[in-house]
């Protein structure tokens, strides 16, 4: 898929908002997977991220007129995608019994590279190797799985998506200051959930105390 230029989006914005499904669809392909990806780190479970993904551009073509140009059009949908999670996590929290796929301060945090460089590891040949890998997968998501959602939601975006602090602002509808906090707080827990399970972490990854 060849990659729009910021003059293409602005187009297809212009006749997505003219109700070209087509121009949206192109939209939806670009952005597609980070939508999906970003829910799933959020939510943990696959076919709820995608029913979620599927709602929020659902969402965004229906609402697309609010959407002002000179912004990020990538913030304004992932804000989208982000409330939709959160809506759905807090209406599984109220109702528990409805699925069991659903898991439930320091300044020195986990570096944004580190994380992100964990989560995007490369797949080996080797089997033990990619054994490994999927472990570790599971450890973070469960790690991330384990934070309030406020800090989850600006770890997820800004630490594995590679949203600026003001694009996590942006998407999360609150101040700068709340996001650097929350993004703090996040890292430290996440840092100390993977200070217990430092055997499954890659050597050069493996934290201390």
């Amino acid at each position: 898929m060849s990659k729009h230029t910021p003059e293409d989006e602005e187009w297809l914005i212009v006749r997505s908002k003219r109700g070209d499904l087509e121009a949206f669809n192109k939209l939806i392909e670009r952005y597609q997977q980070l939508m999906y990806a970003s829910v799933l780190r959020m939510l943990g479970n696959t076919e709820t991220a995608a029913d979620v993904t599927q709602d929020a551009f659902l969402s965004a073509f229906r609402h697309i007129d609010s959407f002002k140009g000179g912004s990020s059009f990538r913030a304004w949908l992932l804000r989208i995608g982000s409330n939709l999670a959160c809506d759905h996590w807090r209406y599984k929290q109220r109702h528990p019994a409805a699925s069991l796929d659903m898991l439930t301060d320091s300044e020195e945090p986990h570096a944004q590279e580190t994380l992100n460089s964990l989560v995007t590891s490369a797949i080996s040949d080797n089997p033990e190797e990619q054994l490994l890998t999927h472990e570790l997968q599971a450890l973070i998501q469960r790690g991330l799985q384990d934070l309030p959602l406020e800090q989850r939601v600006a770890v997820v975006l800004c630490d594995i998506e590679g949203f600026s602090y003001e694009e996590v602002a942006t998407a999360t509808e609150t101040s700068l200051g709340t996001v650097r906090s929350r993004i703090s707080r996040g890292r430290s827990r996440l840092r100390q959930y993977l200070v217990q399970h430092r055997e499954l972490l890659p050597r050069d990854y493996r934290l201390t105390n």
